[in-house]
């Protein structure tokens, strides 16, 4: 089954200091976090935020050829977490066929916001996220998992890095 899920927040990990985007269902009541590079986080956040750029960034880019070319992407559909790693497609459209092609996470989620096409979830990954530890020691992973349950928009800001 799939969930429909949004930006909520892109913060820092605690822990680490890497980027997470966190991703909230409608109800707010599940909580999946994407450890992200700093580039990735970035080109999220220029999205979230409507940041202009002199020059066309690569996810921008993409769109502008996408959109010449007939294709939209229809979705992002985040499919699967093995060993720490989340895996993703994106959903394309043309006037003549649906297809879907294999993503990273951060790259699916950028190109859903500039399309404004919605993120959906696999429940499966959804359970997974809440058991992963992503690497860390016991401790380490009940502190953020602690840490996780208990974010709040108003914590954070709007989008903060």
């Amino acid at each position: 089954m799939l969930i429909k899920m949004s930006v909520k927040n892109l913060t820092l990990d605690p822990l680490t200091n890497m980027p997470i985007i966190i991703l909230k269902n409608e109800e707010g009541n599940l909580v999946v976090p994407i450890w992200v590079g700093v580039f990735e986080a970035n080109a999220i956040a220029l999205e979230l935020e409507k940041i202009p750029t002199p020059r066309p960034m690569t996810h921008d880019l993409m769109k502008k050829i996408m959109k010449k070319l007939g294709v939209i992407v229809s979705r992002a559909l985040i499919t699967d977490l093995k060993d720490g790693t989340y895996f993703a497609v994106l959903e394309f459209k043309t006037k003549i066929k649906t297809f879907t092609i294999d993503a990273r996470p951060s790259d699916a989620i950028a190109l859903a916001l500039r399309f404004d096409a919605p993120i959906y979830v696999e429940q499966e990954v959804v359970e997974k996220s809440k058991a992963a530890d992503h690497g860390k020691d016991q401790e380490d992973a009940e502190k953020l998992k602690d840490w996780l349950k208990s974010l709040k928009p108003e914590d954070f800001g709007k989008y903060s890095m």
